[in-house]
């Protein structure tokens, strides 16, 4: 990911605190993606927005092309791991998405990405990728939905978010909601 993006402070991104809504036809899209990207042997990786009015809600997933077996294909020294350990996107589209969805007032409040096989946590990967190599704060202001597949299956969602006072990433609450 690239440097930070400042594009709102943080005291207008609430989303960042967890409790986020998402709606069952939200998740129906995260979890479609996940089982999808499970078939391709892959982590499945995109976004939730929603509107600025309505700073805990999202409505609206986006699945971005997780670009990491393509990499490894191209160069297995140099990217030796597969889309089943990790995901790789194109950062400069995420960064687009980020600043057209402020400049919209409909921001991406959520990043999501699946897990094959290994349940739904904020691996030390994850934190990795999410912090420029875990040498700062978050790249982004955003609350991260890590989905489980088993065998196929999607068997838990979990919402993580960043804590400052322990440099970590910590699990949250997010509502189910219907719609």
């Amino acid at each position: 990911m690239g440097k930070a993006l400042p594009l709102v402070s943080p005291m207008q991104t609430p989303w960042t605190e967890g409790h986020v809504a998402i709606p069952e036809s939200v998740l129906a899209v995260v979890e479609d993606a996940g089982r999808n990207a499970y078939a391709r042997n892959e982590e499945a990786c995109g976004y939730l927005e929603g509107p600025a009015a309505d700073p805990l809600a999202v409505d609206r997933a986006v699945e971005l092309e997780n670009l990491a077996n393509k990499y490894h294909q191209a160069d297995p020294e140099g990217h030796p791991r597969t889309g089943h350990d990790y995901f790789k996107i194109n950062a400069l589209k995420f960064e687009r998405a980020i600043r057209a969805g402020v400049e919209s007032g409909r921001p991406v409040k959520v990043f999501f990405h699946s897990h094959l096989d290994c349940g739904a946590y904020f691996s030390a990967e994850d934190a990795a990728s999410m912090t420029m190599g875990g040498t700062g704060d978050p790249s982004f202001e955003l609350s991260y939905l890590v989905t489980a597949v088993d065998e196929g299956k999607v068997t838990a969602h979990k919402l993580f978010i960043w804590n400052a006072a322990s440099r970590s990433f910590v699990e949250a609450p997010f509502r189910r909601v219907p719609g």
